[in-house]
């Protein structure tokens, strides 16, 4: 809480950590394209490389596993339509509840897992589901909405077993629960700077090496000739800064957000609320509830107007608010999910 009110919206963005900002400011003033060969853009391409070194450690990866991005959408868009396209089989497979960078690609043909009412991708569905044909599943390890975590870890064997990649979407994860790429066993994974502390505009995929997804745009191919565009260095720096940070002080993060999670949902409960985010193993930085009867947008804008700020379901959808495709697919009906 400060004068300008009460933010609890982190789900969405968060605010710059200090020493993410401290870096995003001296490296700003770095001149020279990373990718020329005079001795500024040789300068500019050792920050570059020590951040993404930097990145790599606090996420359990080797250095040249991690490219950058623009955003988690672009992260979740190169490992699914990329991925998908890389792997020559004719089928993918996303959850039902996931981010719609991913979700999107049932537009395009891929298919869907379907989840619990608890908001949990069903392993028993998933087994019937995938196959030899299978080249892609995509399911997110923390749900954006509801905070669940997902069983990534019996999803990944079932998509292994298959010869199919795995995907996850992380990028409500990291620095809320304990999230290493090398010790999850996953073929990719997505992180966003915004979500943990960092600058909006910077994010990475996190790909195993023997892992080429098919580019998505043109361009020069900077990063593993799977992302084109010139390296913001001071951006790449300040995420990797605010994610050591946030990884750094997990436990002591996660304990206090944990029992003011819990204080939340006690209250909710006492208003007569349904709190979604209990009903499964579910990640401490996320309450998501619906009360019968009143509209989400209703009591938005009832908070909005007393200084306390949240949010209708998921940010990703340009601030148009329609009934939940979490909660929908959870089973809840349209008002519930409204």
């Amino acid at each position: 809480m400060n004068k300008t009110g009460v933010y609890f919206d982190h789900a969405a963005t968060s605010q710059v950590r200090p020493l993410a900002a401290e870096q995003l400011m001296q490296k700003l003033q770095l001149v020279g394209n990373p990718a020329a060969l005079h001795r500024a853009g040789q300068r500019a391409r050792a920050q570059l490389e020590e951040a993404r070194e930097q990145l790599a450690d606090a996420m359990g990866a080797q250095p040249a596993e991690v490219i950058f991005t623009s955003g988690g959408s672009e992260s979740d868009s190169l490992a699914v339509l990329g991925g998908w396209g890389a792997s020559g089989r004719p089928r993918c497979l996303v959850s039902a509840i996931e981010h719609p960078a991913v979700l999107g690609a049932v537009e395009r043909g891929a298919e869907v897992l379907p989840v619990t009412s608890a908001g949990v991708v069903a392993a028993d569905a998933a087994a019937g589901l995938i196959d030899e044909r299978t080249g892609l599943v995509s399911v997110q390890l923390v749900n954006n909405e509801t905070g669940i975590i997902q069983p990534i870890d019996d999803l990944r064997r079932l998509a292994h077993a298959s010869g199919a990649w795995f995907h996850t979407d992380a990028v409500q994860a990291v620095g809320n629960i304990p999230v290493s790429f090398r010790d999850s066993g996953v073929d990719m994974m997505t992180i966003s700077a915004h979500k943990l502390g960092g600058p909006v505009g910077i994010g990475a995929l996190i790909a195993r090496k023997e892992i080429e997804p098919h580019p998505i745009g043109l361009g020069g191919g900077q990063e593993r000739k799977v992302r084109s565009g010139t390296a913001t260095v001071a951006l790449a720096a300040s995420f990797a800064a605010a994610a050591a940070e946030a990884v750094e002080d997990l436990a002591r993060e996660a304990e206090r957000l944990r029992a003011l999670q819990r204080r939340i949902v006690e209250r909710l409960q006492g208003f007569g609320a349904r709190a979604n985010t209990v009903e499964a193993d579910h990640a401490p930085h996320i309450v998501n509830a619906t009360f019968p009867g009143l509209r989400a947008g209703d009591l938005l804008f009832l908070l909005d107007q007393r200084d306390v700020y949240a949010s209708v379901g998921s940010a990703c959808r340009a601030g148009v608010h329609q009934p939940s495709e979490v909660l929908l697919a959870m089973g809840r009906s349209d008002d519930e999910a409204a």
